[in-house]
């Protein structure tokens, strides 16, 4: 006959195996509980977020004001009272993703949003590839941020950084510009999200980019950026280096660009051709790609370098700021509306596909790319690789090229 302590022995393990059963399921219905109260109405400010779960830091700020510079006067915005309903669709749809029992929790948040009562058939799969697609790329991101000692994300936010960020307050989203990556387009976006335009399609180009009226991080103050960077949605697209580097030097070398030919184009002549003529010395007409790439590895550039072909890493660095979403020009209609719908944006905003910029010209994808490079020898070829080859590790791009390194 077995003793009594043998009893005790046995419920006390049973005990122990359950707990993390019963926290699990606890979390489940917690999960299960916020998923339902998810509001589904369309418009962008009652868009629903949850708390992100790590904080960037600019500087202490106090919760119950916002600073904003205008005019040169500092202006306090007063606050909601009620619960900070500010963290992103985007960051909860990925949380999802991550426990068990995944798709009735993807599928009922999906019904609780402005995004499921209008989508296609097999949407809701399409949303899951995209989420774990987004989780895939920030667990990249962090491993190569952390293999280089990058940055970290409770580091402060240089003005330079905040320049490239626009706010877009009505939906609390911020997007970072990295140009050639269809940016002319977000700012569309963004104009109709700020009640600035009706329509995308009616938007010229120069409006877009130099009359926009839409307002950059560094314009607010402390608080302000603080309170953004840490509730607002952070947005990121990003495009296979190589093909970036191209479309930049077909649309400011090959075409008509007084600004540029001037600028660049004549030092870049001046230095790397031989025996140039008084003509394209004169009017930087003419840079081939080989001298613009010459120019590119220059570590004594005779000029300095533009934001169209900068890395991607520099201009809007993701080992600094937390970005709860890195989308693809490759993917870029699905993603951006993806993005738009977990945003709740209004169903009749979608991303433009339109090029109006140089509209005759076809737009640059991958054959035209290696058409390009093939006008360069092999070191050449790799020296390009090596100078993008922080942005291809940290945005997960394959390597464009079979002869590379």
């Amino acid at each position: 006959m077995r003793s009594p302590n043998f009893f005790l022995w046995f419920l006390f393990l049973l005990g122990v195996g359950c707990l993390p059963l019963l926290l699990h399921l606890e979390y489940l219905n917690n999960t299960f509980r916020q998923l339902r109260t998810v509001p589904t109405d369309s418009t962008p400010d009652s868009a629903a977020r949850s708390p992100q779960t790590q904080t960037q830091t600019q500087t202490p700020t106090d919760d119950a004001a916002l600073e904003t510079e205008e005019g040169g006067e500092l202006v306090t915005e007063q606050e909601d009272e009620a619960d900070d309903p500010t963290a992103s669709h985007i960051s909860s749809l990925i949380a999802s993703l991550m426990t068990s029992n995944t798709t009735p929790l993807v599928t009922e948040r999906l019904k609780n949003t402005s995004a499921g009562n209008s989508t296609p058939t097999g949407w809701e799969e399409g949303l899951q590839q995209l989420v774990l697609k987004q989780e895939l790329r920030h667990q990249v991101l962090a491993n190569i941020c952390s293999k280089y000692q990058l940055g970290s994300w409770d580091q402060v936010v240089s003005k330079t950084h905040m320049s490239m960020i626009h706010v877009e307050d009505q939906s609390r989203l911020l997007y970072c510009e990295v140009p050639k990556v269809g940016c002319s387009n977000w700012k569309r976006v963004l104009m109709v999200l700020a009640g600035r335009a009706t329509s995308v399609l009616n938007i010229p180009h120069v409006t877009a980019h130099f009359k926009n009226k839409l307002r950059k991080l560094e314009e607010y103050g402390p608080k302000g950026i603080n309170q953004r960077l840490n509730t607002y949605t952070k947005v990121l697209f990003v495009r296979d280096p190589f093909e970036r580097l191209v479309s930049a030097y077909r649309d400011k070398f090959e075409n008509k660009n007084d600004y540029y030919h001037s600028l660049f184009g004549r030092p870049i002549i001046s230095r790397y051709r031989a025996n140039p003529s008084q003509e394209a010395l004169r009017t930087g007409d003419g840079v081939t790609f080989r001298e613009f790439v010459h120019y590119l590895l220059d570590p004594q550039r005779p000029v300095g370098n533009d934001i169209h072909w900068a890395k991607m890493s520099t201009l809007c660095p993701p080992c600094v700021i937390q970005y709860d979403f890195i989308g693809k020009f490759e993917n870029m209609n699905s993603e951006a509306n993806f993005l738009l719908r977990s945003i709740g944006a209004p169903q009749n905003l979608s991303y433009p596909d339109y090029k109006d910029r140089n509209p005759e010209d076809e737009r640059t994808h991958s054959s035209i790319m290696k058409k390009y490079f093939s006008q360069l020898n092999a070191t050449e070829r790799q020296g390009v690789y090596d100078f993008y080859r922080i942005d291809y590790e940290m945005f997960d791009f394959p390597k464009p090229l079979q002869d590379l390194h």
